[in-house]
This record gives C-alpha cells, sequence and structure tokens, in this order.
C-alpha cells in the first residue's frame, strides 16, 4: 500500500461548501481555546486561546493570516474569555459577520452511556451533560460552562456537542465491563468509555482516506502520544478496545498521569501514607507519569537530560516505551491482523525516538520502522509511511486534527445526516 497523492483523493466533505464556517469551542477549567474551521478543506481560518482564567494576569492570543497577537490582561470567568474571543475576530479578523458561521462546535469530555455521537445543544442537552459531572469533575463542568456563555453571545446559530467519549461507545461488551460486583457497576455508571475519540476516529478515518482504501476493510493501531496518551484498536472502522477508562487516567504512562496502576496502590498509600482521596487523585493524575519519573514532561527536555546522562530520565522513557510495546501487541492479538499502525497527536507526530523504540523489536510481527523515513527532513510534516518496504504492517504518522473533526460532526449534526463516506475519511 501506498499513500494516494491529495489531490486524488475523493473529498466527501464537498457538500459543506454551502455551510461556511464552524467555530470550535474547548472550554478547560482555566482556559479557553477557539478555531475558525472550513470544514471542506479542513484548514484553520483562524484560532486562539485564553488562558489563566480567573488569575490576576490572563493571557489572549489569536493568530490571523500567519499574525500571531498576544495580549495581558484580567480574565475574571469564562464570560469574559469569550468575549475577548469574539472581541478578537472583530478587530485582528475575520469579522464573524462576515463568516458565514454554520455552527458552534463544542468539545465535551465526557457523554457517558448516553450521548453516542454528536447532538444538537438545548436546554435539555445541557442537563444532561451536567448530570454526568461526576463521572469526569475535572472537565465537564468547564465544559457546560462554556457552552451556557457560548449560547448567550451566539445564540442565533446551532451549538453541537461532540464529545471525547462517542466513539467508543461502540465498544463491544467484553472490552467495556470492568469485572466488579455488576450491581455496583450499574448502579453508579462504572465502565470503561475511552477518550480521545474525535483524534481516534479521525486518525483512522484518515488512514483509509490516503491509502485509497475503505475503512471497512483495514485493522488499525491508533496511538494517540500527546501530553494525556491513549491507544485503540480499530477494525473496519470500530473500536473494538481502547486504553483509557472511566476516566482519563487509564491505560498509557502520560505527561503526568501514571495510566495502569495496580488499584491497590490507592488502599496501600490512604492506609500508610494517610493520603487523602483528593491527595491520591492529585499524585496520580498531576504528578505522577513522565513529570512523576524524570520531574519533567516535555519530551524534548526528557531527551536533553537523557542526552546528559540522566538516568531517571533514561528509565522514564524505558517505562513509556514499555507500557507503548504491551498495548500494541496486545492489540495485535485482538484485532488478528494488523494492517497499519498510526501515530499521531505531539508526541506521536514528532518524537522519532518514541516511533523507533516502540517499533523495535517487533519486527517478527510484521512491524517496524525504516530509520531514514522516521527520521528523514519531512519527519514533521504531514501524513507518511514510515516503515520499510518489506512490512506486512504499515507504520505511519497522521498528524491529527481533532477541531477540524469537531467541524465535521457539527454539520452532521445540525444537517440531521452526514455524507455517504463520512466514516471512512479524515
Amino acid at each position: 500500500m501506498s499513500i494516494v497523492p491529495e489531490a486524488e483523493r475523493p473529498n466527501p466533505y464537498s457538500a459543506y461548501g454551502a455551510h461556511g464556517s464552524v467555530l470550535v469551542l474547548n472550554s478547560g477549567s482555566s482556559s479557553l481555546k477557539y478555531q475558525l474551521v472550513n470544514p471542506v478543506g479542513g484548514e484553520a481560518i483562524a484560532a486562539g486561546t485564553v488562558e489563566r482564567i480567573g488569575e490576576p494576569a490572563g493571557i489572549v492570543t489569536h493568530t490571523f493570516a500567519g499574525n500571531r497577537t498576544r495580549r495581558e490582561l484580567e480574565v475574571p470567568d469564562h464570560g469574559e474569555a469569550l468575549r475577548l474571543a469574539l472581541g478578537m475576530f472583530d478587530e485582528i479578523g475575520p469579522r464573524l459577520a462576515d463568516a458565514g458561521i454554520y455552527a458552534v462546535g463544542h468539545r465535551v469530555v465526557h457523554g457517558g452511556a448516553e450521548f453516542s455521537g454528536p447532538v444538537v445543544v438545548d436546554d435539555g442537552v445541557v442537563d444532561r451533560i451536567e448530570a454526568l459531572v461526576p463521572l469526569a469533575p475535572l472537565h465537564n463542568p468547564a465544559n457546560v460552562q462554556g457552552i451556557r456563555v457560548a449560547r448567550e453571545l451566539l445564540g442565533d446559530v446551532p451549538h453541537v456537542a461532540v464529545f471525547d467519549t462517542a466513539f467508543f461507545a461502540a465498544l463491544p461488551a467484553e472490552a467495556y465491563t470492568y469485572a466488579i460486583d455488576r450491581k455496583v457497576a450499574a448502579e453508579h455508571d462504572v465502565r470503561r468509555y475511552g477518550f480521545h475519540g474525535t483524534s481516534h476516529q479521525y486518525v483512522a478515518g484518515k488512514v483509509a482516506r490516503v491509502l485509497g482504501r475503505r475503512v471497512q476493510d483495514l485493522h488499525t493501531i491508533v496511538l494517540h502520544l500527546g501530553n494525556g496518551a491513549s491507544a485503540s484498536a480499530v477494525r473496519g472502522g470500530v473500536p473494538i478496545d481502547t486504553s483509557m477508562g472511566l476516566t482519563p487516567l487509564e491505560g498509557l504512562v502520560m505527561g503526568t498521569r501514571s495510566g495502569d496502576v495496580d488499584p491497590a496502590v490507592v488502599f496501600h498509600l490512604a492506609r500508610n501514607a494517610g493520603m487523602s482521596i483528593d491527595e491520591l487523585d492529585t499524585l496520580l493524575n498531576k504528578r505522577s507519569g513522565m513529570l512523576g519519573l524524570s520531574g519533567v514532561n516535555d519530551f524534548r527536555e526528557l531527551r536533553r537530560l537523557i542526552d546528559d546522562g540522566d538516568e531517571q530520565a533514561a528509565l522514564a522513557f524505558d517505562v513509556y516505551i514499555h507500557r507503548l510495546k504491551k498495548y500494541v501487541g496486545a492489540y495485535a492479538a485482538l484485532l488478528g491482523r494488523v494492517d497499519v499502525v498510526a501515530f499521531t497527536a505531539g508526541v506521536g507526530e514528532n518524537d522519532t525516538a518514541v516511533r523507533a523504540a516502540v517499533c523495535e523489536g517487533l519486527e517478527g510481527m510484521g512491524i517496524a520502522v525504516d530509520p531514514e523515513r522516521n527520521a528523514g527532513p519531512d519527519a514533521a510534516q504531514g501524513e507518511r509511511i514510515i516503515s520499510p518496504d518489506w512490512t506486512s504492517t504499515l507504520v505511519m504518522v497522521i498528524p491529527t486534527m481533532e477541531e477540524l473533526a469537531i467541524a465535521r460532526q457539527c454539520v452532521e449534526a445540525v444537517d440531521g445526516g452526514r455524507p455517504s463516506s463520512a466514516v471512512t475519511a479524515g
């Protein structure tokens, strides 16, 4: 298999041309990220962030037409953050009144078992998302707040919620069921939900599109490696397993999250270290992973430490790779065959050493990385194949575009349908 040139790939989203643009919002506890997206071509027309919401000195950045504007000012709440963002559009461009906004898309982290796809927002949807706060107390409250504020300020266009968990609603019962008392699990909604779903779905579809194949014919392992990291096994466009679970804490070693640990670690530390639930939550979510092992969670800094002979940094890297290889092997067993291993997100797209180390020693499984293709001059550019010609499995780098995936799902939700091959294309 080889990559089909962009000009020769059919675009199932060409019908979106009449719909204009989509404003995608990602509201965090102390930040607001936004991007104005063309759902046809996929380009970001403008983008920005509002950081340090609620702190004395906030930071607003806005990028348009290659120019980046940065300002420091107080941002007391999310309402003011969105007002500032909208003001940047009016002042710097493009004017939203002229952008033909078709919808506003909201990234929502947790949709529980209720939301299996994008949904047009009304008051009832907002209440249902808020009811899921116990499953995502660190994320859903900010998501709900962002939706409410945006609906007040941008009330003349449809708003759509797109859920990180939605793609993995299709997991088979044997993959999403935890082996605990079933009555307790049912009463408290304890199951595997999975996260980064928009990225995994986009990448699995993009793999098919760039290879000129039907997604239904491919078995793919997607490795979304950023500060948060997750893996998925996708058979024919449908996920059969993923590494994150009830929350984004389970699975791979991440920037500050531990990933898989024996649950009894929590009991041990509570009993013997006197740690509270909140302290344990902070430990496993914010003081573990690469940061907890090496003192840094930026892989560029980690590489500098390793090059300087730091043994803890080297161990952290080895632990990270060891966990990744375990998941690749496990998912290969579940899939039966692996057509593609796709690396994506910040670390996956840019760290040649991580990609090489994950695939090292897997030649017997038909998985390998060609050193020149992996580290060549195009190593930081678009989608590409980095495996040698002899392998039975393609190893690829596929840049993720979550905002584009959200924008396209917004159009589909507002239209009440989707293009004929939407699930096959990224």
